[in-house]
């Protein structure tokens, strides 16, 4: 049985947004947590931490309440900004953007409190605010961390299965992504089928690894 390609695109497309609105979001956030003082800081890191050991059913199920047009927020999106975010691609991107946000926000947090304390200090000293010293000072000497950040999060998007079910539902073209697809070849005992699928994403994944191994050890050598 041919394979449809359309839910590895689907699943690259989705990773490829996650991966880059994290970017944008988590470095920041990692950032501040990294330099912060802030009293309540370990609230604010359990609750970014609360993926790493909650089922992504349970995940799913409460951003399905929430995002649910028979909800509050749901219905405001729904009337006010026309975006219904169960069972859409859309959906499946900010599901996916809270589910793997402690994969970019770890890594790079680790990175820059790993990195001597003087070199924040000088950069103060001459006068640099905590926001240029974070961009021009700390991030460009946590390459690694940074680099580990972002595969994590792509190949964390890749594999999610439960949480994309739970939200995005079953939909060709839109939510049905290779990890769902899987599971319906092998429902139907497709295995054939399903091998190709899951070859696939075992082979993207160490590649994804591979590279990062590779680079990260020219960048620490």
């Amino acid at each position: 049985m041919p394979i449809d390609w359309e839910p590895i695109w689907l699943t690259l497309r989705l990773a490829t947004i996650t991966t880059f609105l994290l970017l944008i979001m988590g470095v920041p956030l990692a950032g501040w947590l990294a330099l912060s003082r802030f009293q309540l800081k370990p609230v604010v890191e359990a609750i970014i931490s609360l993926p790493l050991v909650l089922p992504p059913s349970v995940v799913g199920f409460y951003l399905l309440l929430t995002f649910s047009p028979t909800s509050g927020l749901g219905n405001w999106l729904l009337r006010t900004l026309d975006l219904q975010l169960v069972f859409s691609f859309e959906g499946l991107v900010v599901a996916s953007l809270l589910y793997s946000l402690p994969f970019m926000v770890h890594p790079v947090q680790a990175g820059l409190e790993n990195l001597p304390i003087s070199w924040r200090e000088a950069s103060y000293t001459l006068g640099q605010s905590p926001v240029r010293t974070l961009w021009r000072v700390l991030l460009p000497n946590a390459k690694p961390a940074l680099l580990t950040g972002i595969v994590l999060t792509f190949a964390h998007t890749i594999g999610e299965f439960g949480l994309v079910l739970m939200i995005g539902g079953n939909l060709p073209g839109q939510t049905r992504v290779a990890s769902i697809a899987i599971y319906d070849e092998v429902e139907l005992l497709h295995f054939q089928t399903a091998h190709a699928y899951a070859a696939l994403l075992l082979a993207l994944s160490f590649a994804i690894l591979l590279l990062v191994y590779i680079i990260n050890k020219r960048v620490t050598v």
